[in-house]
């Protein structure tokens, strides 16, 4: 039998890595047709579409905080991992039930809330135990795990929406966005059977929980509060005023949280918690960017883009719209192994840039992004449509600052916050994301088209208005993360100044969440 210490770093990351892919095929098949099914099939106007589905993703990205205490004190991360991933996979199949009940998919939703709060948070922080104590190694590991993510959601994002279609038009009946939904869940189950047959390559990776005894009493526990916050979450989801509300009060208790232990927390590990703060502020206004990708940016491709592939005249290929949300994994794709390589090579000479250089980087390129989406106007094929190549290089340079940014978000974490709070602090990062998701659904909502407007012609001006005020606030943020930076080497000297601690020398004192 094979011992736990002939497992490599690589096989155990490689464990982590597949079925984190296949959970975000689930994640992003069923993303990618959100908006479209409330607006087309269950006939919402563009705002409250918007705002449904910006209350939804901050649900699922602010349920990671809790899932992450779950994962560091009572059923340990890799129990907390896989009980999501099974608790996502049942979300899915939800939503795959035929019907058009408003109320049963906001269930549903709420099932997929409490599946990625138990497992998101987890699955990072498992990949942060995995290569603890190796900063450039951690970033590498980071952005190849943010490549995981994408490989899932690229086959998911081709591959939901032409399921649908094809069903719909083959069956009729609407029974195609089930099927595609069905699909997301049958994900899930090929990422639960690969990791059942890999499972001991992270035998001895993860939090305390995991190396005792399983608790039936507790997991019993977890689950039946899960069935509460679902209702609660579906609740969330029906009224917009209760969203509002649930929306700031999460801003207030992630401040909270981090002037708690900036606070209450040794003074060898203030600067980087510090530095950790101004981070996740910037990586709130960088998704409040991105979440324009499954709500203006996708109503706009149906709307004003031509779908069309062509060069000098010679058609190459069509795709459907929601299709065009795939590029921002297969950009991903392709420039994830290049900065590892690059950073990997500037890490073991000493020269590597800092996380905060890499953020204002970062704002610089969605600031490109978004004029390029803003010129759209003056790129057409025809009145009020514009040419499919103006979407690739958007996403182009969106992707690359996604990657500069959010997809160092988990590494930054990782660099800056004390082991002994890992999990429970990439749930508070999740919740920060959350938050900028609503923020970035009210945004979108700038540009909703009024049921009266039907004309492309007329809707074009309103998307590009969005987009071009969108560049100008990337600019914007690309000069306060630039203005910080002399801070930030401050803090970043201070963090790496301080001696290791020992985690086993922790009292109760310093984070009131370590208590049983």
């Amino acid at each position: 039998m094979q011992t736990t210490a002939s497992v490599s770093r690589t096989r155990s990351f490689s464990t982590v890595f597949l079925i984190e892919m296949w959970e975000r095929f689930g994640f992003y098949g069923m993303q990618v047709l959100i908006v479209y099914y409330l607006v087309e099939r269950l006939g919402f106007a563009d705002t409250r579409a918007n705002l449904t589905w910006g209350a939804a993703a901050a649900l699922i990205y602010v349920a990671p905080a809790i899932g992450g205490w779950i994962g560091d004190k009572i059923l340990g991360s890799r129990h907390t991992m896989l009980t999501g991933a099974i608790v996502l996979a049942i979300g899915y199949a939800l939503m795959a039930v035929p019907g058009s009940s408003v109320w049963f998919l906001f269930c549903a939703l709420g099932v997929i809330v409490v599946g990625n709060g138990l497992f998101k948070a987890n699955a990072g922080n498992l990949v942060r135990k995995i290569y603890e104590g190796d900063d450039s190694r951690i970033d590498s590991a980071f952005t190849i795990y943010y490549m995981a993510v994408n490989i899932g959601s690229t086959v998911s994002m081709l591959l939901t929406p032409w399921i649908k279609d094809y069903i719909n038009d083959t069956y009729g009946q609407n029974f195609g966005w089930h099927a595609a939904f069905a699909v997301c869940s049958l994900g899930l189950l090929v990422g639960l059977s690969n990791y059942l047959v890999m499972r001991h390559t992270l035998a001895h990776i993860g939090s305390d929980p995991d190396h005792r005894k399983f608790n039936t009493r507790k997991m019993a526990s977890v689950l039946g509060l899960g069935v509460i916050a679902l209702f609660v979450a579906a609740v969330i989801l029906n009224y917009e005023l209760v969203a509002k509300i649930f929306v700031y009060a999460a801003g207030v208790v992630v401040l909270g949280i981090f002037a708690y232990l900036i606070r209450n927390g040794r003074p060898s590990e203030r600067p980087g918690l510090i530095a950790a703060l101004i981070l996740t502020i910037q990586t709130v206004f960088f998704f409040i960017f991105y979440q324009q990708m499954s709500t203006s940016l996708n109503l706009f491709a149906l709307r004003n883009v031509d779908w069309s592939f062509g060069i000098f005249g010679l058609h190459l290929w069509s795709w459907k719209p929601a299709q065009f949300q795939a590029f921002n994994p297969i950009w991903i794709m392709i420039l994830s192994p290049i900065l590892a390589f690059i950073y990997t090579h500037f890490g073991k000479r000493g020269k590597d840039l800092s996380v905060a250089t890499k953020f204002a980087m970062g704002f610089a390129m969605v600031a490109i992004g978004f004029f390029i989406y803003g010129a759209a106007g003056y790129f057409l094929t025809s009145p009020g449509k514009t040419t499919s190549w103006v979407m690739v290089w958007g996403y182009a340079f969106g992707s690359l600052g996604e990657l500069l940014t959010s997809g160092l978000g988990l590494a930054m974490i990782a660099r800056y916050v004390p082991a002994r709070m890992g999990g429970f602090m990439m749930g508070a990062y999740y919740v920060a994301v959350g938050l900028s998701m609503y923020f970035g659904g009210m945004v979108a909502t700038v540009a909703s088209i009024p049921s009266t407007i039907t004309n492309p012609v007329e809707m074009m001006p309103l998307y590009t208005r969005l987009f071009n005020w969108l560049g100008v606030a990337g600019i914007v943020c690309t000069l306060i993360a630039l203005a910080v930076l002399p801070l930030m080497r401050k803090l970043n000297a201070e963090h790496h100044a301080q001696p290791p601690v020992n985690s086993a020398t922790v009292t109760p004192r310093t984070l009131a969440a370590e208590e049983d």
